[in-house]
């Protein structure tokens, strides 16, 4: 497989396994004890890595999320608990989830070795929130909490790419995300109110800039050698089947 081939496949699988901890109840518990809501700890557990910047500036890095939504969440967090202490809780958070359900993944010990291989190699330019989580202190070296860091870091690289490709296709974030599989309901929960524009002329600027996505997000798959891309597609679509597998009764 080329790098890109293998940017596109692991894409939906590094996107699901990514965010998958921020839906735990564990991870929302931990927003009651900092007092503040469960927004507030998405947008700053999220953008905290950059550090006490303005609220615009942190609509800008996520890119999707509309800004008013955004400031909802982000000032409100500044009101109580510093950005960055939200976001050591988030990823300590994120370390909790992948010991309790990656641990014991199949091969996760090569899984985190070629996620943190390609995390390493992956070019942070123009991708700042890529790049202040990479920075951020791993607090648990287990091999499931890093998987689920790496994880977490690859996954941001993707939002990153696709955020740059969606300018550069001449569309807004909004459109992009009307455009998206969800519609007018991912804009309406991104935060986006209507009346929204047509969809139609947009759906081929999308495409187009999925694929852009892809090609930026490959040059950090280009570190693996010829037949660990796939070797990497099996260990996430393994790790996936093992979030899925039902927990045994009793």
């Amino acid at each position: 497989m080329t790098p890109e081939q293998v940017a596109a496949a692991s894409k939906p699988l590094v996107l699901e396994l990514g965010e998958a901890f921020s839906r735990c109840p564990g991870t929302l518990r931990r927003a009651r004890l900092l007092g503040i809501s469960g927004w507030a700890f998405y947008i700053t557990g999220r953008a905290g890595a950059l550090g006490d910047v303005r609220a615009e500036t942190v609509a800008a890095a996520l890119g999707f999320i509309a800004p008013d939504a955004v400031a909802d969440g982000w000032d409100a967090a500044a009101r109580t608990v510093p950005p960055l202490e939200v976001a050591a809780a988030n990823l300590a958070e994120c370390c909790r989830w992948g010991v309790q359900h990656l641990g014991a993944a199949p091969g996760v010990a090569r899984l985190v070795g070629l996620l943190e291989r390609t995390v390493d190699a992956a070019e942070a330019s123009g991708m700042p929130l890529f790049a202040a989580w990479r920075a951020m202190p791993v607090p648990d070296r287990s091999p499931g909490a890093r998987t689920a860091v790496a994880l977490l870091l690859l996954r941001e690289h993707f939002a990153g790419a696709y955020l740059l490709a969606v300018r550069a296709a001449g569309m807004s974030p909004l459109e992009a995300v009307l455009a998206g599989p969800e519609g007018e309901a991912g804009a309406a929960a991104c935060g986006w109110p209507p009346p929204y524009p047509p969809v139609g002329p947009l759906v081929r600027r999308r495409l187009w800039a999925e694929a852009v996505t892809d090609r930026l997000a490959s040059a950090a798959f280009r570190v693996l050698a010829p037949g660990e891309g796939a070797e990497l597609l099996d260990l996430l679509t393994a790790a996936r089947l093992h979030l899925r597998r039902p927990a045994p009764a009793g």
